[in-house]
């Protein structure tokens, strides 16, 4: 009998708000059947137990399409993770993730001094991984790459390039160096994803028509299908509760 998958969200203090979404723990993932992760525009640093009980530690790109996932088949293992905002590519990790699009990296099983005793205790593990991202804060931001995700996240990914460039004042052109060299995409393709993510709430709630700035219900079912592998009626109905992001609630 399968048990239910269990999570635990956190959210970051406010100093680390630009460049951290959300600390998770997620159990019991091997029971999950079929599982598919869906693009959410965020870098994750994952912290995981392997069969030999040692600790893994793997730093995800961007994703631009749905990715189906196998966990370990181990009772009461949990998936500790990191979900970071694209600024922390640049001013955290300090380097570019484009060849990270799609795919993840393995780092070292001692990053940031990590161990897995660290695994045991979640809350722990926030104070812990909130510390060195703390110690690791740059003395300054680009403005205007801070303004641009701020807009970016507080309209939806609904604004134009053009009118982000316009209220940031900064080129569409160095915009879309700045994208493709930083993260391996446009910047027109992340604000889809961020539309995209929006939507799933909506989806979530029953509502199957755009709510967001698609241009029709085609549209709508069109990216919807683009970015998740599935019509918004086969996301509601979660078959096999193939889409975690549907399992998961969204912290507060």
């Amino acid at each position: 009998m399968n048990k239910p998958l269990h999570c635990q969200l956190a959210k970051p203090d406010k100093l680390l708000a630009d460049f951290v979404d959300t600390f998770s723990s997620l159990q019991n993932l091997s029971d999950t059947d079929e599982a598919v992760v869906i693009p959410n525009g965020k870098i994750d640093l994952q912290f995981s137990k392997t069969e030999d009980n040692e600790l893994q530690i793997s730093l995800l790109g961007i994703e631009t399409q749905p990715s189906p996932k196998l966990f370990p088949k181990q009772e009461n293992l949990p998936l500790f993770a990191v979900s970071f905002n694209p600024l922390a590519a640049e001013y955290i990790f300090k380097y570019s993730i484009a060849n990270l699009l799609n795919t993840k990296t393995e780092l070292p099983n001692n990053f940031w001094d990590f161990n897995i005793c660290d695994l045991n205790d979640f809350d722990f593990f926030c104070k812990k991984v909130s510390q060195k991202i703390h110690s690791l804060l740059p003395k300054e931001i680009d403005s205007r790459k801070r303004k641009l995700f701020e807009l970016i996240f507080i309209t939806n990914g609904e604004m134009s390039v053009k009118e982000l460039s316009e209220n940031v004042f900064y080129s569409t052109r160095q915009i879309n160096a700045y994208f493709n060299q930083q993260f391996g995409l446009s910047l027109k393709a992340y604000c889809n994803i961020i539309r995209f993510q929006a939507s799933l709430s909506h989806i979530k709630d029953g509502k199957l028509s755009p709510q967001l700035n698609y241009y029709d219900q085609s549209h709508f079912i069109k990216e919807i299908k683009k970015l998740s592998g599935a019509s918004p009626k086969e996301l509601l109905k979660n078959e096999n509760s193939r889409f975690l992001q549907f399992l998961v609630p969204i912290p507060k």
